[in-house]
């Protein structure tokens, strides 16, 4: 589907994209090689594969904060030479100011803009209320739990209205049954304002319940993508259900039957890796 069309179209194009760091010696190391992904304005991907495959690297690539050794990025079909300022980012640890409560958190991305503090303080209020805080907005981030911290950060990302998404992990540190609850709020607000979004997981099953199509990479280095699934699924979604779906189960086994070789063959890399070290 992908990548036939043309990426003046797309919301995130990568054409044969390489992304190499120097190591000692004069080394090389090629983390992703000739990476081609497309992501249509309103559509949610999910990236998968083994741990240190470069998925996040591809996630740093669209956000501008990698530049690729060789090969296109294109944003809304606009080459992309540094930061990319249609998206929003949204990490794996928090990024939460530990001296600010979580108004202040949320808030603070609109006064960098420019926005007035009390204005800024009256649409943060909306966006906690959104995702279920609003009586936790003068609580401090440690007195939340792990999934109220999340809710604050996915708030502080989309106070800003981004374009597009990137996801690392985002809910990767939360026990099974926060993330299902954070994937459900996750698809409601969504839904409600269809941005692209670029997500990386470590969990097959999520990236399925959560997308519009599933991406895999290869064991590094040198990853490559090697493959695209279409979830068939349809919208809207409950992740505690969607799970139970006899196509959700299909596709898993169809995708996993590729997967599984490469984390294999990931664990073995690093296996081989701390024995020589």
């Amino acid at each position: 589907m992908q990548a036939g069309e043309a990426a003046t179209s797309m919301a995130v194009a990568l054409d044969d994209a390489t992304v190499a760091f120097g190591i000692a010696e004069n080394r090389v190391y090629t983390a992703v090689e000739q990476a081609t992904l497309r992501v249509a304005d309103g559509e949610f991907v999910a990236i998968v594969g083994p741990t240190g495959c470069g998925k996040s690297t591809l996630l740093n690539v669209a956000a501008g904060l990698l530049a690729p050794a060789s090969g296109a990025v294109r944003i809304f079909g606009q080459s992309l030479g540094g930061l990319n300022a249609q998206a929003g980012y949204l990490f794996q640890a928090d990024a939460l100011f530990p001296w600010k409560t979580a108004l202040d958190n949320v808030a603070i991305g609109l006064e960098i803009a420019g926005v007035t503090r009390d204005e800024a303080r009256a649409r943060a209020q909306e966006w906690l209320t959104s995702v279920g805080l609003g009586a936790f907005a003068g609580r401090y981030p440690h007195m939340l739990s792990g999934g109220q911290r999340k809710r604050v950060g996915l708030a502080q990302v989309l106070i800003r209205n981004p374009k597009i998404l990137l996801m690392d992990e985002p809910f990767g540190p939360l026990d099974a049954q926060t993330r299902q609850i954070m994937g459900n709020l996750l698809l409601d607000l969504w839904t409600k304002d269809r941005k692209a979004v670029l997500f990386v997981t470590h969990d097959l099953e999520e990236a399925i319940a959560l997308a519009d199509r599933v991406v895999i990479m290869s064991a590094g280095p040198g990853s490559r993508i090697i493959g695209d699934w279409k979830v068939p699924l349809s919208r809207p979604r409950d992740i505690f259900e969607v799970r139970l779906d006899k196509e959700f189960h299909a596709l898993h086994r169809e995708i996993w039957s590729v997967l599984k070789d490469e984390v294999m063959k990931g664990y073995a890399q690093s296996a081989g890796m701390g024995a020589v070290s």
